[in-house]
């Protein structure tokens, strides 16, 4: 039995074939970027901020700010925040003014710090070498109104190498601190406490100066232009003479040349420059009556004269401080 073969041909009545016509014509938009905001053209600054390679847009008026902070700098929050940050930032130099500043002036630190390169190579060689240094009499600022009564003012450290400087004695102080702790550890015997241990004697040994000079000003009725942060000056520049005195001596021991003896020669030396320079140097702060410690003559150093039974015990004074009481502190602080 065979199957019928299929119709070659489609029925003739067959219906045509329709296509969906489309009722609503609509056009698809193209998505593209915005471009990025043009900048105001302005002019290169003097530290080479100019508008290269799409720097930064300018942030004033609202144009041309970068859409990724929206308009921080105009939001209500943003200003209050400022506001309550410069608030505080105004209190906290209030509380500095009013417990800090009283006791030490910001501007009279600016003074001590005005030093230049040529000024602590200068010093640093009055302070090791003093032997052949002159004159050591303090340059005084002239006065443009020479009827005005005041205290004496002196030129800063960068113009003046006699005048003392806090910039010596802070690195002195730091580099005596970690010189110690640095030899205590080649011998083996470090341990954290020991930086501690050593800022607080150092300190402790420059506030012990300090109260000793001014208790003997005000026992001798000392009455002279000199500040407080004079005397601090002066009783850091130990820190130097210290410094040099431990290192050439680890250095020699470390080679094998000299010993105990030649130890001792070189703190010898050391300490005797350290107390010829201050015997010089305080000589404006413990005789202020002295002619020779200023430009304009003793009336314009002291203001008045002393006996001379007086004078004789300053002097005295400033010699058992420059010397009896330097070798107390130095022989404290070398031993490390």
């Amino acid at each position: 039995m065979q199957r019928s073969g299929y119709p070659q041909q489609p029925p003739a009545h067959s219906p045509p074939l329709h296509h969906p016509i489309p009722q609503h014509v609509s056009t698809v938009p193209q998505l593209r970027s915005p471009p990025p905001p043009q900048p105001p053209s302005q002019p290169q600054s003097g530290y080479g901020y100019g508008q290269q390679g799409g720097g930064l847009p300018q942030q004033q008026g609202g144009f041309g700010q970068h859409p990724a902070f929206g308009g921080f700098i105009n939001d209500p929050s943003a200003q209050l925040g400022l506001q309550m940050g410069q608030t505080a930032f105004n209190a906290g130099q209030q509380y500095i003014d009013q417990n800090i500043g009283k006791y030490v002036s910001v501007g009279a630190l600016k003074h001590y710090f005005n030093v230049s390169n040529s000024y602590v190579l200068s010093k640093l060689r009055i302070i090791l070498f003093p032997w052949w240094h002159k004159p050591w009499s303090r340059q005084q600022r002239h006065s443009t109104d020479p009827s005005a009564a005041g205290p004496t003012l002196y030129l800063p450290p960068r113009e003046d190498p006699n005048s003392p400087d806090m910039y010596i004695p802070t690195m002195a102080l730091v580099t005596y601190i970690l010189l110690s702790t640095l030899l205590a550890g080649l011998r083996g015997a470090f341990h954290p406490e020991l930086l501690g241990y050593t800022a607080s004697v150092a300190i402790a040994v420059m506030g012990a100066e300090v109260i000793v000079i001014k208790t003997g000003t005000y026992l001798l009725a000392i009455t002279s232009s000199s500040q407080l942060l004079d005397l601090v000056a002066y009783s850091g520049y130990k820190f130097v003479h210290v410094i040099v005195s431990l290192l050439l001596s680890h250095f020699l021991s470390s080679v094998g040349i000299g010993g105990y003896w030649l130890s001792w020669a070189i703190f010898a030396y050391f300490f005797s420059a350290n107390a010829f320079f201050l015997l010089r140097s305080l000589r404006y702060v413990l005789l202020p009556d002295q002619s020779g410690q200023g430009n304009f003559g003793a009336s314009a150093a002291g203001g008045y004269t002393v006996a001379k039974a007086q004078r004789n015990r300053r002097t005295q004074f400033l010699f058992v401080y420059s010397y009896l009481v330097q070798l107390g502190f130095m022989l404290w602080l070398s031993k490390v």
